[in-house]
């Protein structure tokens, strides 16, 4: 991707509690300072990014978004099968994307991966037909992520840490009903997560081998298990080792079909897109996306 072509730069003024907004100027200079082209609407929400993605891509921009995955993974979605391409300065609180893509999380230094243009292209998931580029989770996960976004003086990642110990404390086992491609699933436990990607929660990997651009979801479920066993285990996500756990279970499909026996609102991105029951399935190597040259995901370290 040449960087003589026209950018256009979403910014979400709100991401990280103002943090892109603060980092704009930095972005600027250095998207100047490789001489790309580039002009920055602020968004207003969502819907306005995404509408504002789609026309940029139509004239043939290269869309650049400055944000947290919530928007990121909204913006991906609507230029999925567009032939758009999407760039991203990592500008959020948890910037699980950027990370696991290998997009470095200083402002310059990911400007750099956007101006040498090496392009990739990628799966996307959707759940009940709503995009999303990492990872959707549901059981405990949704009050965890409804408790992480309500948390206004918790900063970083400790947001994350402090959401799973508010969710633990009043948390009952539920029911959950899978059907894997064709094959059913059951089991008494924590949570669902359809992992498209490899990390969550700013750093979590929930599914450390997942891949982007495989065809298939790692679809990773946590069956009961004592809550102090829960707690003493949740540093291991981190590294990606709690899949060695005996309570967690990890299969691959292109789609799976989630239910459970009490209602629970289904997360991706850090935001919450639909409610159970939910379908999740991928669209395979629908978008276009500036990584870093080489290709390899970036796992726990």
């Amino acid at each position: 991707m040449s960087a003589d072509a026209p950018h256009l730069l979403l910014v979400n003024p709100s991401a990280g509690h103002g943090r892109a907004r603060d980092l704009l100027p930095r972005a600027t200079r250095a998207l100047a300072s490789h001489g790309i082209e580039h002009r920055v609407v602020e968004t207003t929400g969502i819907d306005h990014g995404t509408v504002e993605a789609r026309m940029a891509a139509g004239a043939g921009e290269v869309v650049l978004v400055m944000s947290g995955d919530g928007l990121v993974g909204q913006v991906g979605g609507a230029l999925a099968n567009t032939g758009g391409t999407l760039g991203v300065i990592p500008g959020g609180r948890g910037n699980d994307f950027a990370r696991v893509l290998g997009i470095p999380s200083e402002i310059e230094e990911a400007v750099a991966v956007l101006a040498a243009g090496a392009i990739r292209e990628i799966d996307v998931g959707e759940v009940n037909g709503l995009p999303f580029l990492g990872i959707a989770s549901c059981g405990f996960d949704s009050d965890a992520n409804r408790i992480a976004n309500e948390a206004r003086r918790v900063k970083g990642r400790a947001v994350y840490l402090y959401a799973a110990l508010r969710a633990l404390w009043e948390w009952k086992p539920a029911r959950f009903a899978l059907t894997l491609d064709s094959e059913p699933a059951a089991f008494t436990g924590y949570a669902v997560a359809a992992a498209n990607s490899r990390a969550y929660g700013g750093g979590m990997y929930i599914a450390p081998h997942a891949e982007l651009d495989d065809g298939l979801l790692d679809v990773v479920w946590t069956a009961e298990v004592g809550k102090l066993r829960y707690l003493a285990n949740l540093p291991k996500v981190f590294k990606g080792a709690h899949v060695d756990e005996a309570q967690v279970t990890v299969r691959r499909a292109a789609e799976v079909r989630i239910e459970a026996d009490r209602p629970f609102a289904v997360y991706a991105d850090g935001d919450h897109l639909t409610d159970l029951p939910a379908t999740v399935r991928v669209l395979r190597r629908a978008l276009r996306v500036i990584a870093p040259a080489g290709g390899a995901l970036v796992g726990p370290g």
